[in-house]
């Protein structure tokens, strides 16, 4: 048996998110059946990331074992001659049969994009949230993030439904910049909760727009105030850029090659 890794990305406004679900159709499912279909074995991948119905991905890192004659290089070629235009790999490399693509990932990028022009534009409605009641000010929302990176709970951001064990977690960094009428959150963590960055962003737009204060944001945080959090940025805006690994697993591929950055100018 090798381990074959992948590179991935996907246009997650056609799938019910990564993970296989029973009604409905998953980037994982469409993968999958394609392996069936080169191999004739029904093949479990495992993804570095779980992403939601909506959410995107630019980069995501996915893993299985097989027993079948094709170079571990060409499986990229192979298999997206077998999806849809929505789904595309960029790299197949054999990895170590001990590697995995969550657990030995160091951390995980996501990115999130809001488009804060008047003016609503059609080519980029898919990838960002068209936030344009008021002008963000994104020296505001920065300055509601101190301190944050570190290890912190994070019960505040969390929606219902998790299963996992702790509401804590590690930012590695977090930062907002400002590109024309682009606004791009770039959140890199060594996990995410659920809901967790869509949280952030919904509170994050409030104190752009001076609904609350960057104070008022941080003692919902510090404080666990989740009954208070309850504006939740749309899926559309949000990507699974990447995860980082201490090792580098892809030969071809650089954090360049996968998100562009587009500027679209103002009103003027």
């Amino acid at each position: 048996m090798k381990r074959v890794a992948l590179i991935i990305q996907y246009d997650g406004s056609y799938f019910s998110g990564w993970q296989r679900q029973k009604n409905s159709i998953s980037v994982q499912e469409i993968l999958e059946d394609a392996l069936f279909k080169v191999s004739n074995k029904k093949i479990r991948t495992f993804a570095s990331g779980r992403t939601d119905a909506g959410v995107h991905a630019s980069g995501q890192v996915v893993h299985f074992d097989i027993d079948f004659v094709i170079p571990c290089d060409r499986y990229s070629d192979v298999l997206n001659s077998r999806l849809p235009q929505t789904i595309r790999i960029l790299e197949s490399v054999e990895v170590k049969n001990n590697w995995h693509a969550c657990y030995s990932a160091v951390y995980r990028h996501y990115r999130y994009v809001i488009n804060n022009s008047k003016i609503p534009n059609i080519f980029l409605s898919k990838w960002s949230w068209h936030r344009y009641q008021k002008p963000l000010d994104e020296f505001s929302m920065s300055k509601a993030l101190d301190g944050m990176v570190g290890e912190h709970d994070f019960f505040a951001f969390q929606k219902s439904g998790s299963n996992r064990s702790t509401s804590f977690t590690t930012i590695k960094s977090i930062e907002i910049e400002r590109l024309e009428d682009l606004i791009f959150i770039d959140i890199k963590a060594t996990g995410f909760l659920y809901g967790m960055v869509r949280s952030i962003v919904g509170q994050l737009v409030l104190v752009g727009e001076k609904k609350i204060t960057p104070e008022i944001f941080k003692d919902r945080w510090f404080c666990k105030k989740k009954h208070d959090v309850r504006e939740s940025a749309p899926a559309n805006g949000l990507c699974f850029v990447n995860s980082i690994y201490e090792e580098r697993i892809f030969k071809k591929i650089y954090k360049r090659d996968l998100f562009p950055r587009f500027i679209i100018r103002g009103n003027s």
